[in-house]
């Protein structure tokens, strides 16, 4: 349920909207796998989450595109 609201919310955006998502969370993701290296990252799961949401903002992205 959680993913698919996820999912719709980044339908209803437009392609910047969704390239400005897309950066956040890549920024994101860098900041984790440096917290990871360090030993701060307490919720190691974060990381491939953070993975699954950048793969699904692409998806998106790339869906908008072929649909134009």
């Amino acid at each position: 349920m959680k993913i698919n609201k996820f999912v719709e919310d980044l339908k209803a955006k437009s392609a910047a909207e969704l390239n400005e998502e897309l950066v956040a969370a890549k920024k994101e993701l860098f900041n984790l796998r440096f917290q990871n290296a360090t030993n701060q990252l307490d919720n190691t799961s974060r990381i491939k989450e953070v993975r699954k949401n950048i793969a699904r903002i692409q998806t998106v992205i790339t869906e908008m595109a072929k649909a134009e």
